[in-house]
């Protein structure tokens, strides 16, 4: 099932919203203090491409750093990359087809707000860790 949800997902927005990631990332990586925020937007990039059966969990190492990273972050591309969530996740939602392709861009807001100090992991190693 996760298969047949990703590959229609792929086709509606996640191909696209894999582009807005890949953009993000290579104009982040032009300077080297941008690149470990370039790094996140590149893995935050394949997480839009396949979302389902995958999901993040918060990291117990990440520290202030991370905290710092993160509102550098949001003003450099997180607020932008979360309203094309918003505007994607609506239009997804018009349709009773698209309702679960919504509630999947409404998940990916969160980590394109905030991405460090995150960890992308399947969805049964998730719940394993607990």
């Amino acid at each position: 099932m996760k298969t047949i949800l990703n590959v229609i997902w792929l086709v509606l927005s996640g191909f696209w919203l894999f582009l807005g990631y890949l953009l993000a990332g290579l104009l982040l990586c032009i300077t080297i203090i941008g690149i470990p925020f370039g790094i996140a937007a590149f893995r935050i990039g394949v997480y839009a491409l396949w979302p389902f059966g995958y999901t993040t969990v918060e990291r117990r190492d990440a520290g202030a750093p991370s905290c710092v990273g993160n509102v550098l972050w949001l003003i450099l591309a997180g607020w932008w990359l979360a309203l094309a969530h918003i505007a994607t996740g609506i239009a997804l939602c018009l349709t009773i087809i698209g309702i679960p392709f919504g509630i999947a861009n409404f998940k990916l807001i969160p980590v394109s707000l905030l991405p460090l100090g995150r960890e992308i992991v399947r969805t049964d190693q998730a719940f394993a860790a607990r």
